[in-house]
């Protein structure tokens, strides 16, 4: 029975089990979608709702009391990670250690938060919350809820077959013509591989079947 049970134990304890839950929400904040297994990604959903809610009453809500007590909420549930903006990557993959030192945090040590250009840099880090409170909020502003949607994938995880499922921002989806096709990964490479092989060594194995007792007897005689 679940009784007085209102959420997902997914077989590990209550620490571990919140930082899983804290990293796919930052995730899925960066993103705007990750994929991983259906029980993950219903044990999150609720979690990721109740941040955007806390979100929009931190960026709108004309009581300045209850904007500070939503910005806390969110530092306490959902941490703090930087991340570099997707549009600055393939210039950040190109800078040196001590340039990406620069581009993540100031002099004083503290980490940048806005992404926006500071001095000579022309991006610098962004934190997910200062993205949750400035992007995803105004974006659902006038949305009551249903901030997020579940699609269920065919295939399962290589490994331990797992079934598998995406879990979506609403509004970030791409329109199908411009979605470019996904490559298979190794692992799939080698699990499809293995399959081919077992597939023929059973066509190699089946009995040559014997012939028909009319082909092997001899022609009639005319008589």
């Amino acid at each position: 029975m679940r009784h007085r049970i209102a959420h997902y134990q997914l077989g590990r304890t209550r620490d571990h089990r919140r930082a899983l839950r804290r990293n796919l929400a930052q995730s899925l904040f960066e993103h705007g979608q990750i994929t991983s297994t259906v029980t993950k990604v219903k044990a999150v959903r609720r979690f990721v709702e109740r941040l955007i809610t806390l979100a929009k009453q931190a960026r709108f809500d004309e009581d300045k009391v209850r904007q500070l007590s939503a910005r806390r909420r969110i530092h306490h549930l959902l941490s703090e990670r930087q991340f570099i903006p997707a549009e600055n990557m393939t210039e950040y993959l190109g800078l040196s250690d001590s340039e990406r030192q620069t581009v993540r945090q100031a002099r004083t040590g503290r980490y940048h938060r806005t992404g926006a250009g500071k001095g000579t840099l022309t991006f610098t880090g962004r934190m997910i919350s200062h993205r949750l409170i400035n992007d995803w909020a105004e974006r659902y502003q006038n949305r009551t809820g249903g901030y997020t949607r579940i699609i269920r994938l065919s295939k399962r995880r290589v490994g331990d077959q797992g079934e598998q499922a995406i879990l979506q921002l609403v509004g970030t989806e791409e329109v199908p013509t411009n979605v470019p096709k996904k490559g298979r990964s190794q692992r799939r490479k080698k699990a499809d591989l293995r399959y081919a092989a077992v597939l023929k060594g059973i066509k190699k194995s089946k009995p040559v079947t014997a012939t028909t007792e009319s082909e092997n007897s001899a022609t009639p005689d005319s008589t």
